[in-house]
């Protein structure tokens, strides 16, 4: 028996040591993937880094032509099984080559870093200060051979760009890895009202917008204004440009493709589950798709607006100087049409309902949830900034009259816990004459008030008027 009772015991230690050893060999393993991870990143970053780097003759080196990912997930994300905005610009695209060239041209642009001054001259702002560059397909002294066609690239105040990025702490190999790395760009669905089309890098961090040639022209015009005012407001809620390019395609047809690459608002670490996009005009401010097809990349506007954001003191007065400060600057550059576009991101997912229906019965009603810092990221109110990352309430508002719209409805008093993301967007609309006219040939038609094409003056007016009844101040502490 005792024989017995050590045979047993023995093969029991065995059995642990066993089980140990492949825990062991587990953890090993684990560790092995999470090193081979970190080198292929470093690896990476050495690359992109390399290509950002000025050497003796002017040739971009180091990184090699870009070759897109394919596939359906190619963009990567915030999680796999999530649905990805836009579509994967694969080979086999129509705009497959076009991305080709875009990115050739931006580690070209990017790599030849010079001094970064703060106080530029005059002339780096002239609109006659632009490079251009050959990129034959067999490549040249300071370009790399690729597999796209022969093009030009012009870069528009290369000097004053990099300042920009400088100004907006963007790290050049970053910068370049989010654009021109192995993932693929991706292209929204469909073009904006005024036919632009707009691509997301993998990373959401980057979007890149088609321009017309007189958006250019206004860009080009306002640049100097657009820096000093960038530079004396850190906390300025207008969009952050980041480059001013243009491909010219070579061939009978000279296509020339003129874009503009700024942050993308709602990269962040939270999905965004309502977007709006607020003028503080009536006419035509709602959206044309039926209550079963809005989802969390449908852009709601002005009367589909149903909620008071509610800021905490502080950053309501920051909230007020700056949109003031930002306005001022776009009404003296003669800029009209702009909008907030606001992102929200329900705490609570259910709160959803909120922008989904009718609030009359008791039972859709959930009760007021107030803020709580238990339940974040240690780290999060060290990241809060005007404009992003904002914990905030949202009170529920109801329009008394559908016949005669209120710009604003009427606060419930019902709350719900949200998380904020703002920026004035749509900046490069001057008033010109087409928008005069549309002016003159509405206001026949309709309560001139209610118009989008208004005078910069006016128009400045009254989207202030619109947003500060939209954001207002929390009036109990949280």
């Amino acid at each position: 028996m005792r024989g017995a009772l050590d045979g047993g015991t023995t093969c029991g230690i065995a059995v642990v040591v066993v089980v140990v050893a492949e825990e062991a060999e587990v953890r090993v393993r684990g560790r092995r993937r999470r090193r081979r991870r970190r080198r292929r990143w470093r690896r990476r970053r050495r690359r992109a880094a390399a290509t950002v780097r000025v050497e003796d003759a002017g040739e971009v080196r180091g990184l090699p032509p870009p070759s897109p990912a394919t596939g359906p997930h190619a963009g990567g994300g915030r999680s796999r099984g999530a649905r990805r905005q836009g579509e994967t610009i694969a080979k086999g695209h129509k705009n497959y080559e076009l991305m080709l060239n875009l990115q050739l041209g931006i580690r070209h642009a990017v790599g030849k870093q010079g001094p970064i001054t703060l106080d530029l001259k005059s002339s780096a702002f002239d609109p006659k200060e632009k490079v251009w560059t050959r990129f034959p397909p067999e490549g040249s002294k300071y370009t790399p051979p690729h597999s796209s066609c022969d093009f030009k690239w012009k870069d528009y105040c290369p000097q004053v760009f990099r300042t920009l990025r400088k100004l907006f702490k963007v790290d050049a190999a970053d910068y370049m890895l989010s654009l021109c790395g192995d993932q693929a760009l991706r292209e929204l669905s469909s073009p904006g009202k005024s036919g632009s089309f707009f691509y997301l890098t993998s990373n959401d961090q980057y979007m890149i917008k088609t321009m017309k040639k007189s958006e250019v022209k206004i860009f080009l015009k306002m640049l100097r204004a657009y820096y000093n005012h960038v530079r004396s407001f850190e906390n300025t809620l207008v969009t952050k440009f980041f480059g001013l390019h243009c491909v010219k395609l070579a061939g009978a047809n000279q296509k020339k493709v003129r874009f503009v690459i700024m942050g993308n608002l709602f990269c962040s670490d939270y999905s965004i589950h309502r977007r709006f996009d607020l003028k503080g005009s009536s006419l035509g401010r709602t959206t044309d798709k039926p209550q079963t097809e809005i989802d969390e990349y449908t852009t709601l506007k002005d009367l589909d607006l149903n909620f008071i954001f509610r800021l905490q003191k502080h950053w309501h007065q920051e909230f007020l100087r700056q949109v003031d400060k930002d306005c001022d600057f776009l009404e003296q550059e003669n800029i009209m049409d702009y909008s907030l576009l606001v992102g929200v991101h329900f705490r609570d997912k259910r709160n959803l309902l909120a922008s989904e229906g009718s609030f009359d019965s008791d039972s859709s009603r959930a009760s007021s949830p107030h803020l709580s810092r238990g339940d974040t990221d240690p780290n999060r109110f060290s990241k809060i900034k005007l404009g992003s990352n904002m914990p905030t309430r949202a009170e529920l508002t109801v329009r008394k009259s559908e016949c005669e719209p209120q710009i604003i409805g009427e606060p419930t008093g019902e709350f719900y816990d949200v998380i904020l993301y703002f920026g004035i967007i749509d900046i490069l609309q001057d008033y010109d004459i087409s928008k005069k006219l549309e002016h003159a040939y509405k206001s026949f038609q309709y309560d001139p008030t209610s118009i989008s094409a208004v005078d910069p003056k006016q128009y400045s007016r009254r989207f202030k008027d619109f947003v500060y009844k939209a954001f207002q101040e929390e009036k109990i502490d949280i």
